[in-house]
């Protein structure tokens, strides 16, 4: 795939506008600040497709983009304390939408901080994910802010604060240093791949 020719569909802001599904979709997942946006331009190697900002909670719609058979939606961060009820409430609405509306959802990429353990919330989205079956990766951003040696620790902690962390394909990752791009444009291809053989089935 060549990453160069991704480019920017739309975006929603209410769950009202949202689109039918019509290609395999990647979504993008994670708590407010997280380092999506970061992450999806690294991914793409643009430095402005996501915007970057440093202020948590920006991302307050569904970011549409697209790549050949692929669509990615970058979904609002999660999380973030200082918003409204009402601001909250729109977010996880979107959200749910989304996930509930029937779309072919080839793979969820579920943001997490590797500094840190998951949050109260990042446990709920993992739980959402595994009750509802829908296939997903673990990216522990913000690799590069841990040493070796604590990244090790961080990784063995994970086996025990996330559920069902055995069967969990898990990828730490930088921004800032590029590790684990080419672990995940691998994933993207394979679900790429996955679909036009399916695509081409459903053709015959």
């Amino acid at each position: 795939m060549n990453y160069h020719n991704v480019v920017f569909e739309t975006s929603f802001g209410r769950a009202d506008q949202l689109f039918a599904s019509d290609l395999v979709e990647i979504a993008f997942a994670g708590r407010s600040n997280v380092g999506k946006s970061s992450l999806i331009n690294k991914i793409f190697n643009r430095k402005t497709l996501a915007r970057v900002s440093a202020v948590p909670g920006k991302t307050a719609t569904i970011n549409f983009f697209r790549l050949e058979n692929v669509r990615f939606a970058d979904l609002p961060g999660y999380g973030y304390a200082k918003v409204s009820q009402g601001e909250k409430k729109r977010w996880a609405d979107l959200i749910e939408t989304y996930f509930n509306s029937d779309r072919r959802i080839g793979l969820v990429f579920q943001l997490i901080d590797m500094r840190h353990a998951p949050t109260k919330d990042d446990l709920m989205m993992i739980d959402f994910l595994i009750e509802n079956e829908l296939p997903f990766v673990v990216v522990l951003t913000k690799k590069d802010k841990l040493s070796a040696k604590q990244q090790a620790e961080r990784l063995a902690a994970l086996q025990t604060e996330l559920p069902c962390a055995d069967q969990i394909h898990m990828v730490p990752f930088s921004a800032v240093k590029g590790d684990g791009v080419e672990q995940l444009r691998e994933i993207i291809e394979e679900i790429a791949q996955e679909a036009q053989n399916e695509d081409e089935e459903n053709a015959l």
